[in-house]
Formats: C-alpha cells, sequence, structure tokens
C-alpha cells in the first residue's frame, strides 16, 4: 500500500495530502529509465575496458600462441640462412674455385623480386605487414636455395669431369724402376748416337730389358699400334683426351691393337729396339694440344719424392740419346 504524504499549508494552518500529478510521475519515471540505461551503459563501457570476457580471453591466447609460433618461425629462418649463408661460402671459395668456376655474385644469390605485388592478397588484415615480411623472406631463402642448388648441381658435373681429367692425364711412369737398368736420357738438347751432333730429343729414354713391360701412363684410346711412323719402329700412341697424347717407341711386341679402351697402368707393350734406336729402351713423349711437353712433370702418381728427384738429376744431364 503506497504511502500518503501530507504538507503543512502556513496560510490555512492546516496538513494538506499531497496530490502527485500523472504528467510529473511519468516525467519521474522516464528520467529513472534514463539514468539506469545511462548507468548501465557506463557500467558495460568500463566493463569492457578493464574486464575481459570469455571471447576475448580465448583470442588474446589465439594471438599469443601466433606471435609464439612467429617468433619460432623467424628463429628457424635465421637457422637456415646461416647454414645456407655457410654453405654459399664454400661454395663460391672452396668448391668453385676448386674447379675454376666463376663465384656467384651476391646480388644474384640474394636478388629479390621485381615487377608485380606478389602479395597483394595478403594486405587489408590487420597483421598484414608482418605477414608479407614473412612471406618475403621464405621466398628469399626458397630462391637462395634454388640458386646454390643449381651451383651445386655444376660443381657435382665439374668433379665428375676433373675426375675423368685427372685419370686420362699421364701422370705415371710408363716403365716401373725396378726394371729400369738406368734412365738413359731426358727431354732436351742431346747428342745423336748416330751423327753425334747435338739435336733436340723430345722424350726421355728409359733403358731396360728387351721384353720389360710398358705401362699406360693414363687412361684414354689406342689411337695408333704400328711402325708406319719413321725413326720410333714398333710405337703405341694413347689419346687420353682434353688435349693430351702419348707415345711409346721401339717396342718389342705391342699388347693393345687400335681404337683398344685402355686404364691408367695396363699392360700395353714390351720394351725393344726397333727403329732408330741403339739399344733396346723406351723412348717416351707427351703431348698437350699437339705440342711436345717435357713429361718430367708427368710422374707424381708413381714415384716419391726422393725417387723423382733422383731422375730429376738423370733426366737434366746432356748425355747422348739412345735414337
Amino acid at each position: 500500500m503506497s504511502k500518503v504524504k501530507y504538507y503543512y499549508d502556513s496560510e490555512t494552518l492546516s496538513y494538506r495530502k499531497i496530490e502527485r500529478k500523472k504528467r510529473r510521475t511519468f516525467k519521474f519515471a522516464a528520467m529513472f529509465i534514463l539514468a539506469a540505461a545511462l548507468f548501465g551503459f557506463l557500467f558495460v563501457f568500463i566493463a569492457s575496458q578493464y574486464v575481459e570476457s570469455p571471447k576475448e580471453r580465448a583470442l588474446k591466447r589465439e594471438l599469443a600462441n601466433m606471435q609464439l609460433q612467429y617468433q619460432l618461425l623467424n628463429k628457424k629462418m635465421d637457422e637456415a640462412q646461416t647454414v645456407l649463408s655457410s654453405i654459399e661460402d664454400r661454395d663460391n671459395n672452396i668448391y668453385r674455385l676448386y674447379f675454376e668456376a666463376n663465384p656467384i655474385p651476391e646480388e644474384q644469390r640474394k636478388a629479390g623480386f621485381g615487377g608485380v605485388n606478389r602479395y597483394k592478397n595478403l594486405e587489408g588484415f590487420d597483421n598484414s605487414k608482418l605477414i608479407i615480411e614473412s612471406n618475403k623472406r621464405i621466398d628469399i631463402l626458397q630462391k637462395q636455395i634454388v640458386v646454390q642448388s643449381k651451383s651445386l648441381d655444376e660443381i657435382a658435373e665439374l668433379a665428375k669431369e676433373k675426375e675423368k681429367l685427372l685419370a686420362a692425364i699421364p701422370a705415371i711412369q710408363p716403365v716401373r724402376n725396378e726394371d729400369l737398368t738406368r734412365m738413359a736420357s731426358g727431354y732436351g738438347t742431346r747428342i745423336d748416337p748416330f751423327t753425334k751432333a747435338r739435336k733436340m730429343h723430345w722424350g726421355m729414354d728409359f733403358t731396360a730389358p728387351r721384353g720389360t713391360p710398358i705401362y699406360a701412363t693414363g687412361d684414354g684410346v689406342v689411337i695408333r699400334a704400328d711402325n708406319r711412323s719413321t725413326g720410333y719402329g714398333n710405337h703405341i700412341r694413347i689419346d687420353h683426351g682434353y688435349g693430351y697424347v702419348s707415345l711409346y717407341a721401339h717396342l718389342y711386341k705391342y699388347n693393345v691393337r687400335k681404337n683398344q679402351k685402355v686404364k691408367r697402368g695396363d699392360l700395353i707393350g714390351f720394351v725393344g729396339s726397333t727403329g732408330r734406336s741403339e739399344a733396346p729402351h723406351l723412348h717416351y713423349e707427351v703431348f698437350k694440344d699437339e705440342q711436345r711437353i717435357n713429361p718430367i712433370n708427368f710422374y707424381y702418381g708413381s714415384l716419391t719424392a726422393e725417387e723423382f728427384n733422383e731422375l730429376l738429376e738423370h733426366a737434366s744431364m746432356e748425355n747422348q740419346s739412345l735414337d
């Protein structure tokens, strides 16, 4: 039951009942509702600023997890970049240098991507800058890996070719040291055994008994095994490729035929004294690009340092050749 309120009327000196007008009642009600709404809005606003909802907490956890994943991704990219940089350094300064290939320029290894905007579809998001930078870094890293991969493919091919070259170079002595009687004459001006005049001796003479084995000094193909070359008698020529040809003259007999493939160390013939020869020996020559060169520089594959020095000393003497 509502309370009845009175007020004191000083004119009539009596208490009069307060009559509340409906309009005023409506006004008070409206003010109350407005005040309640304002208070509620203020409460919700303050709560939204300082009190997190479950959804907001979930989104914050998701954002924190994404930031952690981004940091881990960056760390992995840093590690990958460090490893790749080390490989690039070895590639330029060791591998490519060893195989006589030009180093890959730094600007080619780390070049970006010009032209159209490759990341337009990633724009317009809250973290677009972060996402775009990460994608750029990954793309550049992938490009560096592709460049390095192609370089290593090239190095692998060069290594195969280098291996063939090293096997082909005439790099051993054609007659074993234990089979030699002596090193008769070397490359250079020598006394001709028949005319006694000084003339150029284009090879090395290895004195050994008739029938002593002669070995191929490098991998190659026999291009001649005949006696149709003036002065050489029975002789063999092996084409090693890369401009190298070796010649073995004054043989007693052959152990190979024309067009036969041989490997370094294969038995190809036997020491004799055919052709223009004074005594049983092997006359050995090496050609590079059709020019005769000193064979003394090609015995690193079969002689020790001491044996090579001894051979060099004997080969340097200006004595009489045997052919």
